[in-house]
């Protein structure tokens, strides 16, 4: 673990701390985190998603602690720098020269320098590179380290209103309608809700292909997610369809698709199929084997077969 961790002083327990307001609480946590010393090793470190102020404490001083940060757009990243003051040096970090690069990290994390990964935004390694950066770190038994934060991922999951219990993350779909239609197929057997990166001029023909491929599920659109222009449009796939402009949206888009909706099953369709059941199995186990396949409460099935045997009778 890294040693750059604050805690209460055994002799002044928090309740009989001074009281300070909110900025003088952040302003002594900065500080604290900014004179301990930064273990080596390699940060990935998550930042805003389009709000500068969803920054961490722990974020900022890792980035003014380490010896490099490794950004996916240096220019990009340079405004959340100079935004608090941090002056680590910059290098690129991006899909074209994430091979060599890697190389050249390894070589730096092994001679116990202080790394940290960023994306443009949210949080490094979700549809961004560093994944074999990471794999290869991990190989050579360097730390890494997550600095958790922002990410557009979960900020849409959580406010989208669909389940959240279980949930897939596709990234972004192939940009040709073919490939897409393809992979949206392959996506459509998963039992929890689906997850998407999409450009924003290509949203109105996805979500078309995904009301064609996925059928009626509720899903929302979340474009700009934590700025100022921060819209969540949601409904079914086919009213989504309506509401999306031909021509696309502006700014970073995000699609939460929900799971299929189980198929409502009637009383009549249950109790012929527990009839069968019944004739190789107990009641009991029946009625469990049911409720699995039909996503039914086992009570209700259970019910039924009690109903059946009474007029047996």
């Amino acid at each position: 673990m890294s040693d750059d961790h604050t805690s209460f002083s055994a002799e002044t327990p928090p309740s009989q701390a001074p009281a300070l307001g909110p900025a003088s609480r952040a302003e002594a946590a900065i500080a604290a985190l900014l004179s301990a010393p930064l273990a080596p090793g390699l940060y990935l470190v998550a930042t805003p998603i389009g709000n500068l102020g969803d920054i961490t404490l722990r974020a900022l001083s890792v980035l003014a602690r380490a010896d490099i940060i490794y950004c996916e757009d240096t220019r990009h990243s340079a405004r959340l720098l100079q935004h608090y003051a941090i002056a680590t040096r910059t290098r690129p970090f991006h899909d074209h020269n994430e091979d060599r690069e890697s190389e050249r990290v390894i070589v730096e994390l092994k001679s116990d320098k202080r790394i940290a990964i960023i994306s443009d935004a949210g949080t490094p390694l979700l549809s961004d590179p560093g994944f074999k950066l990471v794999r290869a770190a991990a190989a050579e038994g360097i730390p890494v380290f997550a600095i958790p934060g922002a990410s557009a991922l979960l900020s849409a999951l959580t406010t989208s209103g669909l389940p959240t219990d279980a949930f897939f993350f596709a990234g972004f779909l192939p940009p040709k309608q073919a490939a897409r239609r393809a992979k949206l197929a392959e996506l459509s057997a998963i039992p929890g809700s689906l997850v998407f990166y999409e450009a924003p001029h290509r949203v109105a023909e996805t979500i078309s292909d995904m009301a064609s491929l996925l059928g009626s599920r509720q899903a929302v659109v979340a474009r700009e997610l934590t700025k100022l222009h921060e819209e969540i449009v949601r409904g079914s796939l086919g009213e989504l369809v309506e509401a999306i402009p031909e021509d696309g949206l502006k700014g970073e888009v995000v699609i939460v698709v929900g799971p299929e909706q189980a198929q409502a099953v009637s009383d009549e369709m249950l109790t012929a199929r527990l009839a069968a059941a019944l004739e190789v199995m107990s009641l009991k186990d029946a009625a469990k084997a049911l409720a699995d396949e039909f996503g039914v409460p086992k009570a209700r099935v259970y019910g039924l077969g009690l109903k059946a045997k009474d007029g047996q009778r």
